[in-house]
This record gives C-alpha cells, structure tokens and sequence, in this order.
C-alpha cells in the first residue's frame, strides 16, 4: 500500500532470505517495491482528479516499476517479461465484449473496487509503454518533467498529461491517446505483402479484434496506432515507423529483396494483434528456428496465432505446429509464454477424450530443453537460467515424463529426510510434480512441511501447488485446509485458485466448495479484488455452455457488486471456450494422432 510516508508490505513481497528465496520471489519484491515507490510521485505527489483517471496512478507504476528493476538487474531481462505478464494479459481481457475502456466513469463505491484490474493496471502501463516508444526517450522525460512540476501537490486528469508530452514532443498525443484510453478493446491489423522490384509493397488493414472472432458491427472503432516494421536484414531496429490513423494503408518499403521477411510490431511494443498473409507467416517462421528474429518477437509471433486460434480466425492446429518450431528456444520468457498457451489448452482439452494425448505433445515440446538444462546449475548461469528450469520441469513433472517424475521423487525423499535440502528455485516443480502423482501420505508430508516453514515465502510456495492432487478425498482434504487457521486469509485464493486449475475434478470440486461455503468467503473478501479473483481462479476453466448459466444464475442470488464485471467476464470465457473446443477438438485430435503414427524429425 502506497502510502506517502510509509509503504505498507505483506512479507511476501518485501521480505527475501539470501538462501530460501527463490529467484521468481526475488524478482516479484523487485517489482512491487518499484511499483510502490513509483506512487510517490504518481498517486501522492500529483494525484488524479477522480477515480476515472485511477489508471494514471495504476498504469504509470505498472510501467514504472520495470524501468526500475530494469536499471538495477538488467540481467533479468525484465522488459521482455514484461510483455508476457502485462501486455498479453492485458489483450486477453481486452478482447472480451465486457471489458471496458482504460477511463471509466465511476459513480458508486462498488465500481472502485471493479477497476483495480489488469485494465488498469496491465492495458495502462502497455498504452503509456507503447507512448514512450512513439515520443522517444528524450521528449518523454522532458514531457513528464513539465507534468510532476505543473501539478505537483495538486490533483491532475489524463488531459493534464497529455497536454505537456504534446508540448514536449510536438506530436498530437491527445489525438492518438484518446482511441487507447476512452474506447475499450484494441485493433487487428491485417497485413498482406507483395514484391514490386526492389521494393515490398504491404497493404494494412484494421478491424476490432474480439476473442468471439471476427468483427461483426456497423461501426467498427478505429485506433491510432503507431506501428513500426523491421526486416531480415536488421532484425533489431525499424525500417520504418509509421501512425495508421485510418482503416487501411499501403506501404512502401524500399530495397526489400524477394527472400526478406518483413515484421511487424518490432519488439511487441505497439497494443495489437498482428494477422499475417500465409506467404508473410511462412517467411517468418523460419525465423523462429534459427532465432534471427529477437526473442520478444518470437513470443509475439506465437502468442498472436494462439489468440487467432482461440478467437477461430485460423486454427489451432497451425499453432501446434508453429510451436514445434521452439525446439531451439533458449530464451526463458519465450517458453513462459509458450508454456502459459499450452496450459490453456490442455485445461481446455481436460472436457475429452484425449487429454493424454496433449499431455504426450507437451512432453516432446518440453523433453529437449530439459535435457539441455538438467536438474543442476551450471558454472556461469544466471537469473533466467534458474527461472527456466523450474519452468521446464515443473511442466515435464506435471505432464508425466517419465524421469522427470523419478527424480523429482528421489529429491524430494532426501529433501524431507534433510540428507539434501532442495534449493528454493526446485521446490515448486518438485513439490508440484510428487503431489501431482502422489497419495495421501504425500500430501500429508506436503502439510507438514507447511506447518513446519517459519518463512512465508515457503508457506505461499506449497499453498500455490497443493491443488495438484488428483484424488477426490484429498481434494477435499486441500479445500478444508483451505480455510482452516493454518492459512492466512490473503492466501486461501490461491490454495482454492490452485485446486481448480489443477484438474478437472478439481474445478468442480471448487466450484462447489465456493457455492457451500459463499457467505464465510464473501463476508472475508467483499470489498476488495480478492473475491474478484476467487470467481475468476475458480470458473474460468469451464468449457461447457451450460455451466456459464450456473455460474450467471448463482451470483444472481448471491450478489457480489464488486466484482459484477468479473463474473459476465467469466460467463463469456466459459461460452468462447465451449465454442472453440466444438469448433477445433476434432481437428486437434487427428493432429496429435497423426504426429503420434509419425513423430516429427527434429
């Protein structure tokens, strides 16, 4: 809590043991104290006018506190984490028909609470990333500065700061700044290519991209939208920038020969999605297998084509085989991402048949980078390199690789017989991957260990993966457990978030959980974002048109006002997820049989 004077913490992100701290821990109270701090000056020395600007304070820090962790550890490479935290959660939301525009009117209490979501915060410091990107570094400082100084000890409004970074940089901030905060959702640009001599001509186009698919309206809003396009030729810097301030453009793009691929949102800086000719798309992927393309643009490339696919634009077979073309990434947010979309998927595809079948694809994905890393650090290893690792064999372990799961077992057993303390960046994988393919007795090691940790950096850590059990009984021993005084009341979202996303008897285990025991958990968190994010943990992995109605028909009764948009939100995942199963299951099954009959060559 950014008070001035005095910044109040919970431990968790304040408090670091050079020794039991895990590196993602360390990288959270990195970015939470820069957040906190940046509310010194957004929020308390220059405050908003009203709650509709809530997000000049929210987004500035959202931004602010990677700038900060960026100058004091480069070495985490923050900024290419960011896009996958921030920007592409924010798109996610963002293409739901019950989003809402980054200002937002606000009238009664209740709506307050209801805007302190990744709108706010993750779209806001996206839209203000981007606007550094298109005023430059220079004109931004200089802009900020005449803001702070101007208003300094008085309360400002959007229109405030827009006035002084038009001042600074002479371009019409206002003008391209109000189609990103006062309208809600964001653009597709489609883009075609064509080879005129030495020149590439491209075609742009923008519509509304919406997580239902297509467009369909008689007035699509427009976006100014400044967008940059690099080639093969220099990777790293833009060929050319560009505002699109209108539905269409041609571009010319001199001295482009006929084999250069052409890309663009250089650096998935720009707030949107890019939808590619298949001739554009098949030049780029190459790309991606020899990583001439950077790293935040690999993730950018693959986690558009997944968002088409989920929105049924393209299918999500061509996304499988596009993220089989990863088998050389090194970078850890690349594979964060990656990560992130196959989990979707496969709590997605946990409604058929051929659950295993997705499991068996994660597996080859994952298999030869686990190899690569092994269980142990290497001389000369670094931040990403730890993060990487319990990424890619937490992944292995949950999915069942064979000795992936026996190691894990193996350290585990010296762990709790104190012969070889796990280091604190293998915990979560291994406690995950034996609890996940454990029994009773396992689990009840796992609440031991919780009882037995005097660091809240080691409870949070089990809390997070005691969902991962598989038999009913124990699922209902991790819901009681739940709320029992062993967990302070903060965190008893994340055990009950932990058991639904962690199987599908989970999901409904907790579903039903939240119904029975509604009034002790409202009473708790009314108020404040956490009932919000209870709903969201709970419902969201449904894939099933009738459960919507359930979920819509029980808060009917059992009104939540603070987290009213939360729940319609919840209610059209459900319904876009049952979609896209009828829609793709198929297709995705004959794929992962067909690849089965013929495994990939490498």
């Amino acid at each position: 809590m950014e008070n001035w004077g005095l910044v109040t913490y919970r431990e968790t992100a304040l408090l670091i043991d050079s020794k039991n701290s895990c590196s993602s821990s360390r990288q959270w109270v990195a970015l939470v104290v820069g957040h906190e701090l940046a509310h010194q000056w957004f929020g308390n020395l220059v405050t908003m006018e009203w709650w509709t600007h809530l997000w000049l304070n929210e987004g500035f820090a959202s931004w602010i506190e990677y700038l900060c962790v960026d100058h004091c550890f480069p070495e985490y490479d923050i900024w290419t984490q960011f896009v996958s935290a921030d920007y592409t959660r924010a798109q996610e939301l963002d293409a739901l028909d019950n989003s809402h525009p980054i200002e937002v009117s606000v009238g009664h209490p209740s709506e307050v609470d209801e805007i302190f979501d990744a709108i706010s915060y993750s779209k806001g410091a996206s839209v203000i990333r981007m606007l550094h990107d298109y005023i430059g570094d220079t004109d931004f400082k200089k802009g900020m500065n005449m803001y702070l100084t101007k208003f300094q000890q008085k309360n400002a409004a959007t229109e405030d700061l827009w006035e002084c970074l038009e001042g600074a940089s002479g371009k019409p901030i206002a003008a391209v700044m109000n189609t990103w905060t006062k309208q809600m959702g964001f653009p597709l640009i489609y883009v075609e290519a064509e080879q005129v001599e030495n020149d590439r001509l491209l075609k742009l186009s923008q519509r509304k991209f919406c997580a239902s698919g297509p467009y369909v309206g008689e007035d699509c809003p427009q976006w100014m939208v400044p967008i940059t396009i690099s080639t093969s030729e220099d990777p790293n810097h833009a060929k050319l920038k560009i505002l699109m301030d209108k539905p269409e453009m041609d571009v010319v793009l001199k001295n482009v020969k006929p084999d250069q691929w052409v890309k663009l949102n250089l650096g998935t800086v720009g707030f949107y999605r890019t939808q590619y000719s298949s001739a554009m798309l098949e030049s780029l992927l190459p790309g991606i297998r020899d990583l001439s393309l950077p790293p935040v643009d690999r993730l950018g490339l693959q986690n558009d084509l997944f968002s088409l696919a989920r929105a049924g634009i393209i299918s999500t077979v061509e996304v499988l085989k596009v993220m089989e073309a990863f088998v050389n990434e090194p970078n850890y947010t690349v594979w964060s991402d990656l990560s992130c979309n196959l989990g979707i998927l496969s709590t997605l595809l946990s409604h058929t048949d051929f659950y295993e079948e997705i499991q068996e694809f994660v597996k080859d994905v994952f298999s030869p980078i686990g190899e690569r890393l092994g269980w142990d650090p290497k001389p000369g290893e670094g931040h990403l390199d730890a993060l990487l690792r319990g990424l890619v064999l937490g992944k292995l372990g949950k999915a069942g690789h064979k000795a992936t799961l026996e190691e894990a077992r193996r350290r585990f057993k010296d762990h709790v017989e104190g012969k070889q303390i796990l280091s604190a960046d293998l915990r979560s994988p291994v406690y995950l991957t034996v609890l996940k393919h454990g029994d009773g007795t396992t689990l009840d090691i796992m609440i031991k260990l919780h009882k037995q940790a005097d660091m809240q950096e080691e409870k949070n850590r089990i809390e997070r993966v005691l969902g991962a059990t598989l038999s009913p009984e124990l699922i209902q021993k991790v819901l009681t457990f739940a709320l029992s005084e062993e967990v302070r009341p903060q965190d008893t979202v994340s055990v009950i978030g932990g058991v639904a996303g962690g199987s599908k008897h989970g999901r409904k285990a907790a579903w039903k959980f939240i119904k029975d025991n509604w009034e002790e958990l409202y009473n708790r968190y009314q108020g404040g974002f956490l009932i919000s994010r209870l709903i969201k943990l709970s419902v969201e992995g449904f894939a099933v048109d009738k459960m919507a109605g359930e979920v819509k028909a029980f808060f009917e009764s059992h009104p939540a006002p603070s987290a009213e948009r939360t729940i319609q939100q919840c209610c059209e995942n459900i319904l876009l997820n049952a979609a896209w199963l009828k829609r793709d299951a198929e297709s995705i099954h004959q794929y992962l049989l067909q690849r089965k009959a013929s495994p990939p060559t490498v």
